[in-house]
């Protein structure tokens, strides 16, 4: 490894089937780091290598490969464009000094193309625009850029033009140069003039580059205005100047599955993508003190970075992958400012797909990977112990989907502890128990993340889990009151059993749980006992009386009873008790109530009504609507059992472009003919 200067740390951004992961090949093969183009299609690419990848032909997770063009070591990243897996490219993001966003010539801008460009936007991240697939039949240049600088304040320019397209894609022209770059059958180029019919709109294309660039800066300003254009040497100063402080983003254009057009791509790459050094230090906090700490992203600085992402293998065990963003690595050890503690490691390396090659350092703007740390999880910050410092980390998305899960074949243990596994290196993964329903429940930001999950399971781990939908956390209350007698009494030979109470049962308030009043006046009931009617009331209500749910907002007031001086114990009165609770439920309006969620989701204008109408359907209640710049936002509840697959039907409404969020809120009474049905059920499952 060399100098700061010559590194460049970029992610490649894009909606699925944007050809996010050929470019990346194709960028390999052509500086030479992989012997081979492969193809995503027949499962030969270096970036999709999981089997499960391989089979869906889709990225789901972020892949990592190094490469060296003119004398500069280039570190990609390849993330998901799947909804699935944005989580993967948002920790990538994360670490990132540049960004090549990725769009397909012929698909063109898609809704989820958005949002890549927020994580660019949000980032600030200087980016580089390539416009895929120019091979492609229906394949318009043109059209993609305009859809590009309709929808988003990027400020595309054209930096390189193709010249053809479909089958007649043959080269592109060097705007700035001015010249033609055909492509030859190996990924080469060869310089040309710019053909004739050509050479208007690549002059009209040259203005309005030195227009934009000359908008960024004042000196290149006033050179345009008096000369009425800028030298050669000023505009590529400028436009170097321009992209690294994100004013304006260069498009290319390029057949990445032909390699057409990838070499010009790393030269843009190389060429106009900053360094980390020149980046903006990157803030922490001081855990000691809590003060604000500046890291600049240089070699001689304290040495910093941050770990957004663990991979579990079951042979190699945990691989911990960080981001250098400031100092040398080079000894073999670094503290955890997290956790509070040094740790050890054997070997730095750094990532080519599913291999790792081996170095003896790091510097800012590396991707590094290290085996088997103890304490070091996702999201924790290394740092030189006598310089510490904590870097914010992004909080994974929320789950949106939940499955009560086993094991298909009764290996229970082997399956969670397998799950527990994949828990580390996945945090939108989520294993939970239910105590109401005494179920474990997987929870998910989509359908096909868990599908992929199972597959991984079983791939890595050699076990199968089974999916099937959680039960509804109902739970059962009275509307009325009433007063009753518990009475057990049992007389066979020797010591019987004795316990009598009268108790009135009321409601309380949603929420209030619980209260036992102890109202006997004299001894008509021992001290003794008492406690014993409470016990058997509570232990009663955890059964349920109605549809064996949780008992809830019951009010007991223990008012009366008697007792036997040998018959009498507190297995007795606790017994009474239960029989008493069961007995009085029924006579004091018992009803069920249902979980109630407090929902939000985010849509945009088109698809407000459609969502608005289905919520209603599912006996939702619309609260009220915000918006924003982008997205109109229902608040709504809606009952728990109505949303357990709301994920999918909104991704089907929306085509993808929705999102929501859940929590509970509370508790409502069941109307009664949905409740009779749950009832009913019950009753047979008893039988």
């Amino acid at each position: 490894m060399q100098d700061v200067q010559q590194i460049r740390n970029t992610v490649i951004l894009g909606h699925g089937n944007s050809g996010k992961s050929t470019l990346a090949e194709a960028l390999l093969f052509t500086a030479g780091s992989v012997n081979r183009l492969g193809k995503v299609d027949d499962g030969t690419a270096s970036m999709d290598f999981e089997p499960e990848e391989i089979k869906r032909q889709v990225s789901m997770s972020t892949a990592f490969n190094h490469l060296q063009w003119q004398k500069n070591d280039v570190f990609l990243a390849d993330t998901p464009g799947d909804d699935n897996f944005f989580n993967e490219t948002r920790s990538a993001v994360q670490v990132a000094d540049s960004a090549i966003l990725s769009v397909g010539a012929v698909l063109s801008v898609r809704p989820q193309t958005e949002k890549f460009v927020d994580l660019v936007q949000d980032k600030n991240l200087p980016c580089l625009i390539c416009v895929t697939k120019m091979d492609r039949e229906r394949a318009d240049f043109s059209k993609t850029v305009d859809d590009i600088r309709a929808a988003f304040k990027l400020n595309p320019v054209v930096l390189y033009l193709p010249i053809g397209a479909e089958d007649d894609f043959k080269g592109v022209v060097d705007i700035v140069a001015n010249k033609a770059l055909m492509f030859d059958d190996k990924g080469g180029v060869k310089t040309e003039d710019v053909p004739a019919d050509m050479a208007d709109e690549v002059a009209e294309l040259r203005e309005n580059l030195q227009e934009y660039v000359a908008e960024t800066d004042d000196d290149l300003l006033e050179m345009f205005l008096e000369e009425g254009e800028l030298t050669d040497e000023a505009m590529k100063s400028g436009l170097a100047e321009a992209v690294r402080t994100a004013k304006v983003a260069p498009v290319c254009a390029c057949a990445s599955l032909l390699n057409k057009g990838t070499s010009v791509i790393l030269d843009a790459i190389v060429d106009l993508l900053p360094s980390p050094d020149q980046r903006p230090a990157v803030e922490g906090i001081n855990p000691d003190n809590d003060d604000v700490v500046e890291r600049e992203r240089t070699a001689d600085a304290p040495f910093s970075a941050l770990v957004f992402k663990t991979m579990a293998d079951p042979f190699a065990g945990r691989l911990t992958i960080f981001r250098v963003f400031s100092g040398t690595l080079d000894n073999d050890s670094f503290y955890n400012a997290n956790k509070e503690t040094s740790e050890r490691f054997g070997q730095l390396f750094v990532l080519q797909g599913k291999e790792q090659k081996p170095v003896d350092k790091a510097i800012p703007g590396m991707i590094i990977a290290v085996a088997k740390l103890k304490e070091t999880t996702t999201g924790d910050t290394l740092c030189a112990e006598s310089d510490k410092v904590i870097f914010e980390s992004i909080e994974p998305l929320p789950t949106v989907i939940s499955y009560a899960v086993s094991a298909k074949k009764g290996d229970e243990e082997k399956l969670f502890a397998s799950i527990t596994k994949l828990l580390d290196e996945d945090l939108t993964l989520k294993l939970t128990r239910q105590p109401e329903t005494h179920e474990v429940l997987i929870s998910g930001v989509g359908q096909s993340h868990l599908e992929m999950v199972g597959e991984k399971l079983k791939r890595k781990y050699g076990v199968e889990m089974e999916l099937r939908a959680p039960k509804v956390p109902y739970r059962e209350t009275i509307k009325g009151s009433t007063t009753v007698q518990g009475k057990h009494k049992k007389q066979s030979g020797g010591r019987g059993q004795f316990g009598d109470c009268t108790v009135e049962l009321s409601p309380l308030a949603r929420g209030e749980q619980f209260e036992f009043v102890d109202s006997i006046v004299g001894g008509v009931i021992p001290q003794t006992y008492r406690p014993a009617v409470e016990k058997g009331i509570l232990e009663a209500m955890e059964k349920g009386v109605i549809a064996g749910y949780p008992f809830v907002d019951l009010k007991v007031n223990l008012i009366d009873g008697s007792f036997h001086n040998v018959d009498s114990s507190e297995m007795a009165f606790k017994i009474a008790g239960s029989l008493a609770f069961k007995k009085g439920v029924m006579d004091a309006k018992p009803v069920l109530l249902e979980p109630i969620m407090e929902m939000e989701v985010h849509v945009q204008k088109d698809f407000v009504g459609d969502v608005m109408g289905d919520l209603n359907s599912r006996r939702g209640k619309v609260l009220g609507m915000d918006s924003t710049d982008k997205y109109e936002i229902i608040n709504a509840h809606v009952p728990q059992a109505e949303i357990l697959l709301y994920a999918l039907d909104l991704t089907s409404m929306t085509g993808g472009q929705g999102t929501f969020t859940v929590k509970f809120s509370h508790y409502e009474e069941v109307p009664a003919s949905i409740a009779e049905k749950i009832i009913e059920e019950h009753k047979k499952a008893e039988e």
